[in-house]
């Protein structure tokens, strides 16, 4: 099984008329970037954007006390979200992104785009049952994967960024260079279990039931599994 057999699956999906609008969604760190990356490459003329960009920026959710909680539904600006994909529905959007890196959002790299065919939209608060913007979608895919799966490659991410931080004293993940490999990796995990393991079971399985395709993914990341949750899918 591969993206393109989940491009295949979406076609009775497609709108009448550009742009289809795909949302990818799923747990952090179910690999929902490298994904979506891999369909767009599916579609001619495909878009990538993320809702990462619609966070609110760090000094906000430090005035809000959200912070710690990043990735949680309050702590995006839906009405900005909903916004851009409304308005690439029939004229040029721009869509804020964030950086990994910095751990916020950089305006250096927003993009303004024109409607494309297909745009694909990965991230998080994506049809929440209370915030998700579900009418603005053509179709959403919801990634899944074993939690022990999901916490080892959240940990592994994790240390590649802290491990990348040792040259870029501009990095978010500077700040625990004083730490060793053993404390980096106790830190790792206990975000995983204290904030994205909760944001998972809290709000992110949500959006499972409300997905027009499941896709499961192995210890490897492979596809191992394609569930179509319509019946036009089958």
């Amino acid at each position: 099984m591969t993206p393109a057999s989940v491009a295949a699956a979406l076609a009775p999906l497609a709108p009448a008329r550009a742009p289809f609008i795909i949302g990818v969604t799923g747990s952090v760190a179910v690999g929902k970037s490298t994904f979506a990356e891999q369909l767009r490459a599916e579609f001619e003329g495909a878009e990538l954007v993320c809702t990462d960009g619609f966070l609110h920026a760090n000094a906000r959710l430090e005035e809000l006390g959200r912070l710690a909680a990043k990735g949680a539904p309050d702590t995006y600006d839906h009405l900005a979200l909903a916004s851009a994909l409304t308005a690439i529905r029939s004229g040029p959007a721009t869509f804020p992104a964030y950086s990994h890196v910095t751990y916020d959002i950089d305006p250096r790299l927003a993009r303004t785009l024109a409607p494309p065919p297909v745009l694909i939209i990965e991230g998080l608060a994506l049809r929440d049952p209370d915030t998700g913007p579900a009418s603005l979608l053509d179709a959403l895919i919801y990634l899944e994967a074993d939690e022990a799966d999901l916490e080892r490659w959240y940990v592994a991410r994790f240390l590649e960024l802290w491990e990348a931080a040792k040259t870029d004293p501009a990095s978010f993940y500077a700040r625990f260079q004083h730490m060793d490999r053993d404390q980096t990796t106790g830190l790792a995990q206990m975000v995983w279990r204290q904030v994205n393991l909760k944001n998972l079971h809290d709000h992110i399985v949500h959006a499972r039931p409300r997905a027009d395709l499941i896709v499961r993914k192995g210890p490897g990341h492979a596809i191992i599994a394609i569930t179509p949750n319509r019946p036009e899918l089958t």
